[in-house]
């Protein structure tokens, strides 16, 4: 006998009481528990990341922002630079190194507030994870030209400074350098530094009532390495070959 088209068929055999129930309400709860496991695995993945990067910032290296001319042209006004807080840790401090340190006192004024609300925290907590450069007005950076037990004078007949009895030819300042005469010798744990634009740099030179200019070699965070950006301007900042010279590690002069 034929069936008419119009008239549904009868199932061969009725399904199991409940499958159809619970096949349609197992997929939503699939879907849940995959969602909750990938934005768990998101968060560790994130928590982790800004965990290692504290860890990078803390004790590897650390970005910086540079907001004066006092280190033209080897830096410039808004250069972002890398200082290697490792190589100072493990290796100390050398002469022609430039270095990020903190104020050993009064070489800065007062830096301005942090801004309020959200915009601080936030600033903060980047800054504080490494994702924006330090821009505390706490930190200089400048050039060491010489450490504990050197004897630094300025200047010869030439203008030049003298470290340890060797006149410095130093082609990667502006100069000139002789803005304040001085004969000293860098004290025990501490670093004299300049700045390489030497008109307009307060370095050593104006604090030279206080542990003859030296700074501390506690308040150096690090070694700078690299200018980060802008990206013309992306170079390492190797030592100048001046500081080399194996009459100047010989130690300060008579």
């Amino acid at each position: 006998m034929a069936v008419s088209a119009r008239e549904p068929q009868e199932p061969l055999s009725d399904p199991p009481a409940g499958r159809g129930r619970h096949a349609r309400g197992r997929a939503p709860r699939q879907q849940s528990s995959g969602f909750g496991r990938w934005l768990g695995e998101t968060a560790v993945i994130v928590v982790s990341a800004l965990v290692l990067s504290a860890l990078v910032r803390a004790f590897l290296v650390q970005a910086f922002f540079v907001p004066s001319s006092s280190m033209e042209n080897t830096l410039a006004i808004d250069d972002r630079i890398i200082a290697s807080k490792i190589t100072t840790t493990m290796g100390g401090v050398s002469r022609g190194e430039v270095v990020v340190f903190k104020d050993p006192g009064d070489w800065l004024p007062d830096p301005p507030p942090p801004p309020d609300g959200w915009r601080g925290l936030v600033q903060s907590g980047l800054t504080f994870i490494g994702l924006l450069p330090s821009d505390t007005g706490n930190d200089l950076v400048k050039r060491v030209i010489a450490v504990e037990g050197d004897r630094i004078a300025c200047c010869d007949a030439e203008g030049r400074i003298v470290l340890n009895g060797v006149a410095l030819i130093e082609d990667y300042i502006i100069g000139p350098t002789n803005q304040v005469l001085f004969d000293i010798v860098v004290p025990p744990g501490g670093v004299f530094v300049m700045g390489d634009n030497r008109g307009n740099s307060r370095d050593s030179r104006f604090h030279l009532d206080v542990a003859s200019g030296a700074v501390p070699l506690d308040d150096v965070v690090g070694r700078v390495v690299l200018v980060l950006w802008p990206l013309n301007r992306f170079a390492t900042v190797p030592i100048p070959d001046i500081f080399g010279a194996p009459q100047i590690s010989q130690g300060a002069a008579p």
